[in-house]
């Protein structure tokens, strides 16, 4: 308990410095976490792929994202109890008792620890890695679950054996042996817990959990803990649903600090935003009736709200989707599938994948010395243009195409610029904004009658129309494909 006190009041172990940041404090358990080798391999993948082949400052690594992203879904947590505890202190005096300190610490750290990890399955290049057509052959290969798992029970973490396997699925894998090679004990968390708020898993919370989760709703929720139609089993799942919307949800911390990071590091002023106003009027929200746990935001709040969705989705328009680094993504995927033509580079990579002895190995430097080894033996391939940045030659761009659209405006493109249509090569890239409108309806808006003081909780687009104007778009850039692999190469689309 006492442990518990010193670190809400801010006791630490150690300060990294973050360019975006600044001071980021680390507990002692998080020290061994970051110090692990299955952590430490994120110092050696770039958290943008090749993004800095276009912008030369995106060379920042998800080693500290992820640290980043710890720092914001600690600030995210706290700033909810603090606003909480201020708002109850206008009507009545609140004092803490120390069961009440005990279940914030513990929740604080449990999603501390989530955030931290949250991304730790990534693989080189971190999502151009499993679009590569060979790597998805590979990650879908029968037995590829049960092979990474040899030795060790999964059942508390998954449900079932998933058909296709994903970063996410690795990054719980991770968290399973680097959380066990941590004294956890000592710090008074619980592995399944912290791996429970991670994307893909479903599982019963400690009964450690449990406790902390039933005082922190009886606390937060006040006279309305006991009524609706909740029962005592509903609280913790609400509770950890909670935890998990601050770890992957539509405001999340990773989502918050990928935009000021890349922004920063791209040199662009686009995916800026205030994160300060916008965790100031975020809240706890909460309706006994369905019955549900989650974030609300103050109406105060929503231009905070609109700038952060506002910033994301013109940051994949003009720098995820930007038409070079398409164009690089696109030779990225082929260089790798060309790499994993050799035999010896295939089994190692296979090797990685399935077995965790090995894949802190399996970084960024492997590839880029496999694309050297490729580009030296053969200067008409996709890894000579990799490491030498021969870039796609850009010929036209279009939004919204079906994909018989993308085929006949490539073909359109080819017959008018008297080109083989095999060497017109198209990259697009899905931005899913669709589904904004209904997922930030499940946050909520904090309102509070005039008169008597009462808060009410709408939808979002109830109060907001700004919302409704996002919807899912295509951008599909054309390009002509470089001199040094239009020889024997055949033509592929995307």
């Amino acid at each position: 308990m006492r442990s518990a006190v010193n670190d809400l009041l801010g006791a630490y172990d150690k300060l990294i410095m973050d360019p975006v940041h600044g001071g980021i404090p680390l507990y002692r358990h998080e020290i061994q976490v970051i110090d692990h080798p299955l952590f430490q391999r994120l110092r050696n993948i770039c958290q943008n792929d090749i993004l800095s082949l276009v912008f030369p400052g995106a060379t920042h690594s998800r080693f500290l994202h992820s640290i980043g992203v710890m720092h914001v879904g600690t600030r995210m947590f706290r700033s909810m109890i603090d606003a909480y505890l201020r708002e109850r202190q206008l009507s009545k005096q609140t004092d803490l008792s120390l069961s009440q300190l005990d279940a914030i610490d513990y929740l604080a750290k449990t999603i501390r620890l989530g955030c931290l990890l949250h991304d730790s399955g990534h693989s080189s290049f971190s999502h151009q890695f499993t679009q590569a057509r060979r790597i998805r052959d590979l990650m879908s290969r029968p037995g590829r679950f049960g092979d990474l798992w040899t030795g060790v029970e999964y059942s508390a973490y998954h449900s079932a054996e998933p058909d296709e396997l994903e970063h996410e699925h690795y990054s719980v894998r991770v968290a399973h042996d680097v959380l066990t090679a941590v004294d956890l004990e000592s710090a008074g968390l619980c592995a399944r817990d912290v791996i429970g708020i991670m994307e893909t898993t479903d599982v019963s919370p400690s009964d450690t959990f449990r406790r902390h989760a039933r005082t922190f709703w009886a606390f937060i929720a006040g006279e309305d803990a006991e009524s609706g139609s909740l029962i005592s089993n509903d609280i913790p799942r609400m509770v950890m649903d909670l935890l998990k919307s601050i770890v992957s949800g539509e405001i999340d911390a990773d989502r918050a600090d990928y935009m000021l990071r890349d922004g920063f590091h791209s040199s662009v002023t686009i995916g800026g935003f205030n994160l300060d106003h916008l965790l100031s009027n975020l809240r706890f929200g909460w309706n006994v009736s369905e019955p549900w746990l989650g974030l609300a935001i103050t109406q105060k709040g929503l231009g905070a709200l609109e700038d952060f969705v506002y910033s994301r989705h013109q940051m994949y328009r003009k720098v995820y989707a930007h038409k070079t680094a398409l164009g690089f993504d696109w030779l990225l995927r082929e260089a790798i599938n060309e790499v994993l033509e050799d035999p010896e580079n295939f089994q190692w990579v296979d090797t990685c994948l399935s077995d965790m002895r090995f894949f802190a190995e399996l970084t960024d430097n492997f590839f880029w010395e496999a694309f050297r080894k490729v580009a030296r033996r053969n200067p008409a391939s996709f890894s000579f243009c990799i490491v030498n940045r021969v870039k796609l030659n850009h010929l036209d761009t279009r939004e919204d195409l079906s994909d018989r659209g993308i085929e006949r405006h490539s073909a359109w493109l080819a017959q008018e610029l008297k080109l083989n249509p095999a060497h017109v090569v198209t990259c697009s890239m899905r931005a899913r904004f669709s589904n904004i409108q209904d997922n930030f309806n499940g946050i909520k808006v904090l309102t509070r009658d005039p008169i008597n003081r009462k808060r009410s909780l709408k939808k979002i687009t109830h109060v907001s129309a700004f919302f409704s104007k996002f919807s899912d778009g295509t951008i599909t850039h054309f390009y002509l494909r470089p001199d040094v692999t239009t020889q024997g190469q055949d033509g592929m689309t995307e």
